[in-house]
């Protein structure tokens, strides 16, 4: 079995457009609201979690802390809607997903980190990697898709290692 290092690269729309949204406000414009005692920022990820008759299910997940360097043995995906996590506690978190083709989902497989001010909302059916915090367990604010349908697919890598690292 060969092993593939990733270095996790900080975690921007631009880098993660193929993937899905960053959630942040950094760069977004915002109306000021409450008599003017809010600001609000709109419009921050496209949530899409209608099909087959789902509904919005907002969550709050608290993950526990991984150690680096991070072993990925699987990844899953939502076949039916899209999945957004930000942190709650201000934490940086680590991002792993995978670009779409035929090629082996090893060598596919990118990692990203977030800042702990940034979220990330996975488009549907993109390959991505659970819930993983670094340094203590964290809480995230999760957006995804309630009904009856079964949501989520889950793989396992192929014969190659992907180790990440953060530097």
């Amino acid at each position: 079995m060969s092993e593939i290092v990733l270095q996790a690269m900080p975690l921007s729309a631009q880098a993660f457009a193929p993937f899905g949204d960053v959630i942040e406000t950094e760069g977004h414009p915002c109306r000021w609201i409450n008599e003017g005692t809010s600001q609000r920022f709109d419009d921050l990820a496209r949530v899409d979690v209608l099909e087959a008759q789902g509904r919005p299910l907002i969550s709050i997940f608290r993950a526990s802390a991984q150690a680096l360097p991070f072993h990925v043995r699987s990844l899953e995906r939502h076949p039916l809607s899209s999945q957004s996590f930000y942190p709650l506690d201000g934490r940086p978190f680590l991002v792993i997903v995978a670009e779409a083709g035929d090629s082996a989902m090893a060598h596919r497989v990118r990692a990203f980190l977030s800042s702990g001010r940034q979220g990330v909302n996975y488009r549907r059916n993109t390959w991505h990697h659970s819930l993983i915090a670094l340094e203590q367990t964290s809480n995230f604010l999760v957006v995804d898709r309630g009904g009856v349908e079964e949501n989520c697919e889950e793989m396992t890598l192929d014969a190659h290692s992907v180790r990440v690292t953060t530097g």
